[in-house]
């Protein structure tokens, strides 16, 4: 119950992970998260830290924020963080870096949570929305690449 999509960048690791981890550049690159913000006092990329993405689901239709918790935070490697409440997380999303031919493969990563709604969700809708991330999941991935290379108008 997941999928990723991985883009080689010429870029460094160190490069690529400010991209990845400054939640309030989201709304560069996602067509899905127009904006993001740090929350609960934190105030950069750490375990445990809070923040908040301003989401509009496939572009069109009403916006709400997601609070989000950071889970997995080494610099270079990997930025990961669970989507949901203190009680109950629907899904993690992740980005992990490895160097390849003097760049960096940047892979993004989602992998929902293995509860009962979960489930019955992925076997209706799992297909059109496994499409939908990987497209977002592309476009995220090639908007940073246009940045970080310098290629972004």
């Amino acid at each position: 119950m997941g999928d990723e999509v991985t883009v080689w960048m010429d870029a460094s690791p160190d490069e690529v992970w400010d991209l990845v981890s400054d939640v309030t550049r989201i709304g560069e690159f996602s067509p899905e998260t127009f904006e993001g913000k740090w929350t609960r006092g934190s105030t950069g990329p750490e375990v445990g830290a809070s923040f908040a993405g301003h989401v509009k689901r496939n572009g069109v239709g009403p916006t709400y924020w997601s609070p989000c918790q950071v889970t997995a935070c080494e610099p270079g490697k990997v930025f990961e963080f669970a989507v949901g409440t203190d009680a109950v997380t629907v899904n993690n999303w992740g980005y992990r870096l490895t160097p390849r031919k003097g760049g960096t493969d940047v892979t993004e990563y989602f992998r929902l949570e293995g509860n009962l709604a979960m489930r019955a969700y992925w076997l209706v809708l799992g297909p059109l929305r496994s499409r939908t991330n990987r497209k977002g999941m592309r476009t995220t991935l090639e908007r940073m690449k246009a940045v970080v290379e310098g290629t972004s108008q």
